[in-house]
């Protein structure tokens, strides 16, 4: 039997073979044992005892502490899964939580209880700067305790403040902790009662949290005094921090400031009216400029004093009232304001009056105390007294001023305008009159009162103005004047037969009605003119592609006469000459093909004009865009760059397109062909760099085709020339004095050294036989050598 333990410890796998006499009479068989996990392993805590230091009015479901435990059971099994409960609190005297913990995580926070009611407990607190010293100490306790003779040492109270803020400073959460919280871990998910459990405790120590809002602060308008001054106070969790203000708004005005120990000044008065609120944002800082508390926002209202008078909303008010109105007949409204707070006594106004003219025994008018709303308090007769003058008294809680308003006594609407003729026969216009032009003036008479709504006159065409053709201007006073409004047309329409009416702003008095007086007509004849002819279209604007197909008809241009005489169309304006105009039909058509990369728009002009009168004609702009097309393809912007053999560095190569977006960049740089010794790379959207990837031998040019493809895909090779030279201290390709030098090939060096070495042989040759030959011979007589070779 043979046994093997997996790594897990969960399976046992057993080997049985069976034997006799001593030989194996069977195979080996393989038994696997599984070892199932039981709940024998309690959760254990990582620590004992935990400690957390936590400030007042923490906010809930924040974690300031985490307990965390194991369990040496399978840990795929409920045996392992473990859950975290909160037993106690001590102190607990209300019997209420204020901590909770997450029963999966661990984490510890407080509740909504623990944030009101977690307090701190109290010490000496010191600005920034202060010494923390016993000599601080002792200054802090005179101010709070002045007049006390036993000294320090001896004085039972400041020994107890003295140690309380030494226990303060050397917190130690194990010593001297505010809350001790146990904590229990229970396997099996904390489901049953036979789970197994541990427990932990956690000492926790609440300090103060002296960042507290002081707002929001209330400040009252104009407060007079002594500036600036005190108006709040912030103190930081960081003793050290130092403190700037900002303004949230980020006005110009900002009448505060803070000092270095927190304290917020009012700099000048404030105006409501102005302004009726601040946000001021405080923050904390370190000597590092780093934030050590939450930036606070301090709100700031305004509040109001009564330092506004009421104002009239005219220097005087005119009303009017018709003579013989019913008691309490409405004559108008006084209206004034007030500029203080809305809604409060300071901006409550109250109407009195306090004086009218001329004086009476008997009041003729009342006014609403709280609205202004004027009303007659008897029959008024214009005869009597046709002007009143009232002052009205208009008052706040406190301030007050004087009101004027003239009630005018205006006579009954009894008579009806009449117009001196009642018919002004026949006028003619021609068709092409300008609005505005006068077609003749007419007049009426009103004899009720005059300069009032009685005897005001209007005048409004009742009939015959279709389309609102005409319309009548007057000044109220009797004359009118009958003018063009809208441009005439013979086509449409040749004749008007208007009929106008004269009214009164104010209506009749009762029994009185309108007659024929009041009512005039005239006949407006329209003449005809050879007008020019006219576009039916409203937009003349085409938009097509540059490819757009040659003989195509890009635009048909719709126009008539008016008085339908046959016309004809001509173009001008195509510099380019890619347009032409059919002159019966037209019909735009392209004459030749258009380029977007020449010009990608540009403007026609279409003149429509009368066939037999060409001066009678019209124009109209035709503007043309065209669409770009994919019909260029990039090209390198130079086509031969060199490197230096003594300095080798890559080449960059730039593309560029006609095309607009989307058929040009980004382009894409390839070799047609690759090469083993360059090296092709994308630079940007552009360009791309080109690199040798070996280190040449010998001078020489390159030939290398590079295909840039467009942003569509559309691409050519593209030769580009590489010179590999050696170059002068400036980098620039060395060349010989007198050009290139040349260099034959071997086989023609290699038969030219022989040749010359054969020749050399044969003079050697004739020279030493010549010599021989010499010493045999005689010499000359007169003793002259032949010469030798």
């Amino acid at each position: 039997m043979q046994l093997l333990l997996m790594s897990s410890m969960v399976c046992v796998y057993i080997q049985v073979e069976a034997v006799g006499d001593e030989d194996a009479v069977a195979d080996t068989i393989t038994v696997t044992v599984n070892v199932l996990d039981v709940n024998n392993n309690a959760p254990r805590f990582n620590q004992e005892v935990y400690t957390a230091v936590i400030r007042e009015r923490r906010k809930p479901d924040v974690p300031f502490v985490q307990v965390s435990a194991t369990d040496k059971d399978d840990p795929t099994t409920p045996n392992a899964r473990l859950r975290y409960s909160l037993v106690s609190q001590v102190p607990n005297n209300n019997n209420i939580f204020l901590f909770q913990i997450d029963p999966e995580t661990g984490e510890i926070s407080t509740t909504e209880e623990g944030e009101e009611m977690l307090k701190a407990k109290p010490g000496i607190q010191f600005s920034r700067g202060e010494e923390r010293s016993i000599d601080s100490l002792e200054r802090k306790f005179d101010d709070y305790c002045p007049g006390q003779k036993i000294p320090y040492e001896q004085n039972p109270f400041f020994s107890c403040v003295a140690t309380q803020e030494m226990k303060r400073r050397n917190l130690d959460p194990v010593e001297d902790p505010d809350y001790i919280l146990f904590v229990r871990v229970q396997d099996l998910d904390g489901a049953t009662a036979t789970g197994l459990s541990a427990t932990a405790k956690v000492y926790i120590i609440v300090q103060p949290n002296l960042w507290v809002n002081p707002g929001p602060l209330t400040i009252e308008e104009n407060l007079k005094g002594d500036y600036p001054r005190v108006v709040a106070k912030v103190q930081s969790n960081d003793p050290d921090a130092g403190y700037s203000l900002v303004q949230k708004e980020r006005e110009l005005r900002f009448p505060f400031q803070i000092k270095e120990n927190g304290e917020i000044l009012l700099t000048e008065e404030l105006d409501r009216e102005q302004k009726d609120m601040y946000i001021l944002v405080v923050f904390a800082k370190d000597s590092n400029d780093i934030e050590v508390d939450p930036p606070m926002e301090i709100q700031v209202l305004v509040k109001d004093v009564n330092d506004n008078e009421p104002v009239c909303e005219n220097e005087e008010t005119e009303m009017e009232i018709q003579e013989n109105e019913p008691f309490g007949s409405e004559v108008g409204q006084l209206v004034a304001h007030d500029i203080d707070q809305p809604g409060t006594i300071n901006s409550l106004l109250t109407y009195t009056i306090v004086s009218e003219g001329p004086s009476s025994s008997q009041s003729s008018f009342s006014i609403d105390q709280s609205n202004g709303r004027i009303q007659a308090l008897r029959l008024l007769q214009r005869k009597e007294q046709n002007i009143y003058n009232l002052d009205i008294k208009v008052s706040d809680s406190e301030l007050s001023t004087i009101c004027k308003v003239i009630i005018k006594v205006i006579g009954v609407n009894n008579e009806e305008p009449e117009f001196e003729k009642n018919y002004y026969g026949n006028h003619s216009l021609a068709e092409d009159a300008e609005v505005g032009s006068t077609v003749l003036t007419i007049k009426a008479t009103d004899t009720d009162e005059p300069d009032t709504g009685s005897s005001y006159i209007m005048f409004d065409i009742s009939k015959g103005n279709d389309g609102d053709v005409f319309t009548v201007e007057t000044d109220g006073k009797g004359v009118g004047y009958v003018v063009v409004a809208k441009p005439l047309d013979f086509e449409s329409r040749s004749t008007f037969d208007l009929q106008i009416d004269a009214r009164n702003t104010e209506p009749l008095r009762k029994g009185v009605e309108y007659t024929s007086k009041s009512t005039a007509t005239l006949t407006v004849n329209v003449n005809d003119v050879d007008e020019a002819p006219e576009f039916m279209m409203d937009s003349m604007d085409v938009v097509v592609p540059e490819n757009f197909t040659k003989g195509s008809v890009l635009l048909k241009i719709n126009a008539k006469d008016p008085e339908g005489s046959e016309i004809s169309f001509k173009l001008d304006g195509d510099d380019k000459g890619w347009l032409e105009i059919n002159p019966a039909t037209g019909e735009i058509k392209t004459k030749t093909k258009m380029d977007r990369e020449t010009l990608e728009t540009f403007d026609v002009t279409v003149t429509a004009f009368e066939k037999n009168n060409p001066d009678r004609s019209s124009e109209r702009a035709v503007h043309v865009r065209l669409l770009d097309v994919n019909d260029n393809v990039p090209k390198l912007t130079k086509n031969n760059d060199f490197i230096c053999m003594q300095n080798i560095k890559p080449l960059i190569i730039e593309a560029n397109d006609g095309d607009a977006d989307p058929f040009s960049a980004p382009f894409d740089f390839a070799f047609t062909k690759k090469s083993p010794n360059w090296k092709l790379t994308k630079r940007d959207d552009s360009s791309a760099q080109l690199q040798l990837t070996k280190k040449p031998l010998k001078e020489g040019t390159y030939s290398l085709q590079i295909t840039v493809k467009d942003r569509a895909g559309m691409g050519i090779p593209n030769l580009f020339e590489v010179k590999i030279c050696n170059c002068t201290a400036f980098g620039y390709c060395y060349t010989p004095p007198h050009g290139k030098s040349f260099k034959p090939p071997m086989g023609l060096t290699i038969g030219i050294l022989v040749g010359v070495l054969g020749f050399c042989a044969i003079v050697f040759i004739i020279v030493v036989k010549r010599s021989s030959r010499n010493k045999n011979d005689n010499q000359p007589e007169d003793g002259e050598r032949k010469p030798m070779m």
